[in-house]
């Protein structure tokens, strides 16, 4: 498989130019993937430079470049501070995440990921980790699915989708994807069936992969991070993910409280590079439509 069919990098200029690649800087991919961005950032540094990148996905050591200058750490990156001080590594010049699923991951239908197949109801980015998108659906109370679908799929009839759930899984227990789409789809609204079903497939893998939970550990840990003048770079998905990086990248926590100092100054540690959220551009979508919702915001530190 080539590296192109694995994951087209989104954004990619974008990501370089906020990235601001000093030749001989420490740089973070956290999410390697196909490692299209990372090639382009080890094209930026010198001899002197060193990237790491981060993956906990075991497809993605296959995409590693033979470069001196770079080590893939297959970990998940919320522990990205630990495994770069074994590194011997305590600060940098720059982090970049590209959150969400791989084209990799998406297409590759024993994965579960993608709702275009019938395939067992997985959803683990990380094969080693226990809980699957089928202990969710088949194991949880019908409160604890119906919060879970309107908190991470922000679905308005959560109730009545967990609800039907309940009942299909009390007569044969809903072990793929095929079975879960059949079971949801009669509370899809037939002009966005896919839509629903989009969202209702996002609420699981996000639960299974705790991914708000490990975006949030690895931005605490990149102010620790990252030396002043250096950068974070984001790129999101859905609106809860760039919810937490707007808020992150503005004051520094999540609870966007600005704190100041005795005279009125911001003391937050971030300085944001992007007004808005910047989105991919027509001619980026028609090469690759799962650019669409890509949003990506950066900050320097200051």
């Amino acid at each position: 498989m080539t590296v192109p069919a694995y994951h087209i990098p989104v954004l990619l200029q974008d990501t370089l130019e906020l990235l601001a690649v000093k030749q001989n800087g420490v740089y973070v991919d956290c999410t390697f993937g196909g490692g299209g961005h990372s090639r382009a950032i080890l094209e930026q540094l010198g001899d002197e430079g060193k990237l790491f990148a981060f993956d906990q996905d075991p497809d993605a050591a296959a995409n590693a470049p033979d470069d001196p200058r770079f080590k893939l750490i297959e970990e998940n990156f919320r522990y990205i501070k630990r495994f770069l001080r074994l590194e011997g590594i305590r600060a940098v010049d720059g982090i970049l995440a590209d959150l969400g699923v791989s084209s990799h991951q998406f297409d590759t239908a024993e994965r579960g990921f993608s709702l275009r197949f019938d395939a067992p109801l997985d959803m683990r980015m990380n094969p080693e980790i226990s809980l699957t998108a089928a202990d969710i659906v088949n194991d949880w109370p019908e409160d604890a699915i119906a919060d879970l679908l309107q908190r991470y799929g922000e679905l308005p009839h959560s109730r009545r989708i967990a609800r039907a759930i309940c009942k299909a899984r009390a007569t044969e227990p809903i072990l793929t994807t095929g079975r879960l789409n059949e079971v949801c789809q009669p509370y899809c609204r037939k002009d966005r069936e896919h839509q629903t079903l989009a969202r209702i497939y996002q609420a699981l893998r996000i639960e299974v992969n705790q991914e708000l939970e490990a975006l949030k550990e690895m931005l605490m840990q990149a102010t620790d991070l990252v030396k002043p003048g250096g950068r974070l770079v984001v790129i999101s998905y859905h609106s809860l993910e760039d919810r937490l990086v707007k808020v992150f990248m503005r004051s520094g926590n999540f609870e966007d409280r600005t704190e100041k100092d005795f005279y009125g100054n911001d003391l937050s540690p971030w300085k944001p590079l992007t007004k808005k959220a910047i989105e991919p551009k027509e001619e980026e979508i028609a090469t690759n439509t799962r650019s669409r919702s890509a949003r990506l915001r950066a900050a320097e530190r200051k």
